[in-house]
């Protein structure tokens, strides 16, 4: 699952020449859970970092990979987790929309559902099929080394996003797209004690185990209430899974084994809006005798902060179809990729949140 921050044009992935005028095409739909159109000023990623301090970035020769027309290749797309959660809907919708837009030759998409031996061979078997170059969304940040090591035999870039994997970049990847996790979860902190006033017993529902999301995403928030706000007290931490129906759950637990809890941070929008359901199953007002921060940017959880039942929402944007083919283009056109490029992430409060529900996904 999901590194930061607001709204956006495809300001960095759109400075090569080469390749303006289709990252920027892709900045003209949003994608949503229903068939409202989405404010596409809003919708696009923007690069806020793209860390390139650690030398020229990694070229396609230092990669050791052909060169490629992207128009007339085969692209393969592994989406790690079934689409059931907005995010992974949006994502995947924009690799596809991107992908028609550009004329890639021929796109192959597979979806892991969340099991991590079906990503390998979902990866190897795209190879079998021919697939020149892959993007990537991976499930656990460890674990993919047989799909790396299969697609390095066959010279064939694989170029990540929103998660990072513990590999080597320019080696087993090419590199990450994605925002910087740590941050949100700071961000997370500093709106959670906004809504707070500093004070009051706090539950963390988790995200899934064994990704870069969840581990990043905890220790912003628990670092930032620490060092900013001893009398917020963290007073217990359980998984969710980022799954709506394990948030609901979690928070039933929560609720009959520490009734005085006063604020939820949950690590995803489907778990918040599970905890919504649970907190008025239970008689109590989500947004006010529970407060509520999440993180995500969903079109309903943007509607549920406008609604007043959650106090603030961070976005992880997971439109990459764009600079994931923007990248993928500078790339072939000879240029240096950072390992890290870190999107920007903006933040809803309830100060924004209704004239923002179109640009949400």
């Amino acid at each position: 699952m999901s590194l930061p921050q607001r709204s956006r044009t495809l300001s960095v992935a759109c400075v090569v020449a080469a390749t303006a005028a289709l990252a920027l095409s892709g900045c003209a739909k949003s994608e949503t859970t229903d068939n409202a159109g989405g404010d596409s000023t809003q919708g696009a990623q923007t690069v806020q970092t793209p860390t390139a301090s650690a030398g020229p970035g990694c070229t396609l020769t230092t990669y050791g990979a052909p060169k490629l027309d992207l128009k007339s290749a085969v692209v393969g797309f592994s989406q790690s987790e079934k689409e059931a959660n907005p995010f992974r809907i949006a994502e995947t919708q924009s690799i596809k929309d991107e992908a028609a837009k550009i004329g890639v030759k021929k796109l192959l998409t597979t979806n892991a559902q969340s099991q991590l031996s079906k990503q390998i061979s979902d990866i190897q078997d795209m190879l079998a099929q021919g697939a020149q170059f892959l993007i990537v969304a991976p499930l656990n940040s460890d674990g993919l080394e047989p799909a790396f090591q299969a697609a390095a035999a066959k010279k064939v870039p694989v170029l990540t996003i929103d998660r990072k994997v513990n590999a080597t970049a320019c080696k087993d990847y090419l590199a990450f797209l994605g925002s910087d996790f740590v941050e949100q979860g700071k961000r997370a902190a500093d709106a959670m004690i906004k809504a707070t006033g500093g004070k009051g017993k706090v539950a963390i529902l988790l995200g899934s185990s064994g990704n870069s999301v969840t581990t990043d995403r905890t220790k912003g928030f628990v670092d930032q209430v620490k060092a900013t706000a001893p009398g917020l007290e963290i007073v217990a931490q359980q998984t969710g899974e980022f799954a709506r129906d394990k948030g609901q759950q979690v928070m039933e637990q929560l609720i009959q084994s520490k009734p005085d809890i006063t604020a939820v941070y949950a690590e995803n929008d489907e778990m918040a809006l599970g905890a919504v359901t649970a907190l008025k199953a239970a008689g109590k007002a989500p947004g006010k005798d529970v407060k509520i921060v999440s993180i995500d940017g969903t079109r309903n959880a943007v509607q549920a902060l406008s609604n007043g039942e959650l106090n603030a929402v961070i976005e992880s944007n997971p439109r990459f179809g764009p600079l994931a083919f923007a990248t993928a283009a500078k790339f072939y056109a000879g240029e240096g990729i950072p390992e890290d490029v870190i999107i920007a992430d903006r933040a809803y409060d309830p100060a924004n949140a209704k004239s923002s529900i179109g640009g949400a996904y």
